[in-house]
C-alpha cells in the first residue's frame, strides 16, 4: 500500500510487483478491473468524506479512494499499458504524477522482460 505521507515512493518496487501481470492480456485485465474494482461498483461512501477542513493531497485522495480494493495492481498495470504517460485521474491507488513517474520504470522492466526467454536468458 502507498503511504500518502511518504514523499519518496519506491517506483522500482512498484514496477517489480507488476511483473506478475505482464503476460495477462489487456482484455483479461480489463474484465477483472471492471468486475472487481470497487470504484466501478460505486462502493464509495454515500456522503462526502470528512477531510478535516483541508483538502487531501492527490496521493492521499488516491489512497483513500482505492482503500480495500482487491484489484489495485491489476488496475495499475492496465493503466500503465493503456494510458502510460498520458494518464489522468486515480488508477491503482496512485495519483497521476505518481503513475507518470512510475511509467518509465515500468516500461524499462517490460522491455527487459520482452528480450529474455522463459528461462531468463537473452533471446536470439
Amino acid at each position: 500500500m502507498v503511504n500518502p505521507d511518504d514523499d519518496a515512493l519506491d517506483y522500482e518496487a512498484m514496477a517489480a510487483a507488476l511483473d506478475r501481470w505482464c503476460q495477462v492480456p489487456d482484455d483479461v485485465l480489463t474484465t477483472v478491473v471492471v468486475r472487481r474494482g470497487l470504484c466501478l461498483w460505486g462502493l464509495w461512501p454515500a456522503v462526502e468524506p470528512d477531510w478535516d477542513d483541508c483538502a487531501p493531497s492527490d496521493r492521499e485522495l488516491a489512497a483513500r479512494l482505492c482503500a480495500g480494493c482487491p484489484v489495485i495492481d491489476q488496475c495499475r498495470e492496465l493503466d500503465l499499458r493503456t494510458a502510460g504517460p498520458s494518464t489522468t485521474g486515480v488508477w491503482g491507488a496512485l495519483a497521476e504524477d505518481d503513475r507518470r513517474a512510475l511509467h518509465p520504470i515500468w516500461q524499462h522492466r517490460r522491455q527487459q522482460h520482452n528480450t529474455t526467454d522463459q528461462e531468463g536468458g537473452p533471446l536470439p
